[in-house]
């Protein structure tokens, strides 16, 4: 048998439990954090293709020959 007691004590958890006005908040963080994974994922393999793409161009503009001939 419950008493009366204890059921004043159990009715801030029940409303904490059944509150859901912060959910919203908290899905906007999940998504940003996935987007910012996803960001930083894609920002590391496109600074990947430029850094190759530079090599080479510094490659091609080192093999050039310095003298021109007449």
């Amino acid at each position: 048998m419950i008493r009366a007691r204890d059921c004043r004590t159990l009715d801030p958890v029940r409303r904490l439990l059944q509150d859901q006005r912060g959910l919203t908040t908290v899905e906007y963080i999940i998504i940003l954090c996935l987007i910012a994974v996803v960001g930083f994922a894609l920002w590391k393999q496109f600074g990947q293709t430029v850094e190759y793409k530079a090599k080479g161009a510094n490659d091609v503009v080192y093999t050039l020959p310095t003298e021109s001939t007449p």
